[in-house]
């Protein structure tokens, strides 16, 4: 089977096959050897690693020539058409840490960088959402995901995270954080993107907000969230561009008002 004549859910199938091969690899696994990238807060473990060859593995194999842009090992094949967005480890400081919040994430774009497939799958929780770009997202029994109905922002359950770097950059969401703890419902912080996400698809949280993330980070569960019935977009309210790396998703109902209180909270920060 190759990328190159398939239907959209034998691209699907592809990728649930490479989030399966990483699965049986970091099962019952415990991170040992733990370094930092650039950033101290910024850490990778040899399970990563492992994670990676085993994704790459399968998608060679089950679709030899299409390009890779993973987490670890970097970009390879050939730049312009289609390429899978590979996150071995989503949330690896909650992994090192033996903390279950942490996920596979695979997507594969188009020439146009748009989300065409997406799964996110939490291995030790047993979570598995899935989508097809115009086909609908589902969970791991198939059953379609929906978004919430919550109206009210002063109500809802919201999620967000921060930059390893938050310490130095002045673009670190502690403004956007302290406001919305003033104005929303409720905010969490559960370190691992691609499960904010997932979490908005499925109607457990009511929208999602973060800035400086990378494509593999979003590209999934962005794509989760729009086939959800959800709204995804930049922080300004524009198209939803993985490689931009920032994300507003909601379930739709609250999004204008989550887009107006960001920028309020920005514009407050910068005087």
């Amino acid at each position: 089977m190759t990328v190159h004549a398939t239907e959209p859910h034998d691209l699907l199938e592809i990728a649930r096959q490479a989030v399966r091969a990483a699965s049986r690899v970091l099962a019952g696994a415990r991170a040992e050897e733990i370094r930092s990238k650039q950033n101290p807060r910024d850490l990778v473990t040899e399970w990563d690693l492992r994670s990676e060859a085993a994704i790459r593995g399968v998608l060679e194999a089950l679709a030899p020539g299409t390009a890779i842009l993973a987490e670890e090992g970097g970009a390879s094949g050939t730049p312009g058409g289609l390429r899978w967005l590979v996150d071995p480890i989503d949330g690896t400081v909650n992994f090192a840490h033996g903390l279950p919040l942490w996920s596979i994430s695979i997507a594969l774009e188009d020439a146009d960088q748009k989300p065409l497939v997406g799964i996110v799958a939490a291995p030790v929780l047993g979570w598995w959402f899935e989508a097809i770009a115009g086909r609908g997202a589902r969970d791991h029994r198939g059953t379609p995901l929906a978004v919430s109905t919550q109206t009210r922002l002063d109500h809802a359950l919201l999620s967000t995270g921060f930059p390893y770097d938050r310490a130095s950059h002045p673009i670190n969401n502690f403004a956007e954080w302290e406001h919305m703890q003033r104005v929303a419902g409720e905010c969490r912080r559960l370190g691992c993107a691609s499960i904010d996400l997932c979490l908005v698809a499925c109607g457990w949280l009511d929208g999602y907000w973060e800035r400086r993330l990378s494509p593999w980070d979003i590209a999934a569960g962005g794509l989760i969230v729009a086939e959800a019935g959800g709204t995804v977009t930049s922080t300004t309210n524009g198209s939803f561009d993985p490689h931009s790396g920032e994300v507003v998703a909601t379930n739709g109902a609250i999004h204008t008002e989550l887009i107006a209180e960001l920028a309020r909270a920005a514009a407050a920060d910068r005087r």
